[in-house]
């Protein structure tokens, strides 16, 4: 049964110092446990304050990240390299400065890629990535932490209140036309979400208090709402975002 909890901290800074300690620790358990760790990346202000607190900590060192499976929960479909791409930020933030094993870090395809211009392509692409790292009988891999950031409307991923991705059940959808710039977007959706051991909703700011607010109450319209791990489902909030 998933366990939800609400942990609420004095300020962004103090929350990301937080998340980035809490990540660390969760890798070293997975991997103490299964012998290798999965984790799925967001995008955001707060996740790359995340990325960068994990780069100072030196407890990042106690994790085998040769053995770290990065995915990432949705991505701007734009070109490789492109500033706005939540992968090029992570790696600016973090990535690079680990002894990560590259076929293991699994980026969104981007506009420019071998899977071509077509988003609809580009969904399928990573599905099919998604299913090829499954063991066993799992029809996804396993994910033992899926962080996601929450925004004003209350949409996680690319998963955007009142449009029809909200309802999508295949495990990646494509967007083109998110109503947040840039229009056109790969997600995980949110049956694929949910399917991750850990769920971790990150947000921080009084513009994100009336979106955490309406989740946590159950409101059916906000993505968010609809959020949980298998184990746990945590919202790791600075106290404007939880006020």
């Amino acid at each position: 049964m998933s366990e939800a909890s609400v942990v609420v901290h004095a300020d962004q800074e103090v929350l990301a110092q937080a998340v980035a300690a809490r990540l660390v620790v969760a890798l070293i358990d997975a991997q103490a446990a299964r012998g290798e760790a999965s984790v799925v990346l967001t995008g955001g202000r707060i996740a790359s304050a995340v990325y960068r607190a994990i780069g100072a900590l030196p407890a990042r060192d106690a994790v085998d990240w040769r053995r770290v499976d990065v995915w990432w929960g949705d991505e701007r479909f734009l070109p490789r390299g492109h500033p706005d791409r939540n992968e090029t930020q992570a790696r600016a933030a973090l990535l690079d400065q680990l002894p990560l094993d590259p076929a293991r870090v699994r980026a969104m395809p981007a506009a420019d890629g071998p899977a071509g211009p077509d988003p609809e392509q580009a969904a399928a692409t990573y599905a099919t990535e998604l299913a090829a790292a499954r063991s066993g009988t799992a029809a996804l891999p396993h994910f033992d932490v899926l962080m996601l950031g929450v925004g004003e409307d209350g949409h996680v991923a690319s998963v955007f209140p009142d449009h029809p991705v909200a309802h999508e059940t295949q495990p990646v959808s494509f967007v083109r036309d998110s109503p947040k710039p840039p229009p056109v977007r790969i997600t995980l959706t949110l049956p694929t979400i949910n399917t991750a051991e850990q769920v971790w909703l990150v947000a921080a700011g009084a513009d994100k208090a009336e979106a955490v607010r309406k989740a946590l109450a159950g409101a059916g319209t906000v993505p968010a709402a609809d959020v949980r791990g298998v184990r746990r489902t945590l919202w790791l909030l600075d106290r404007p975002a939880a006020a």
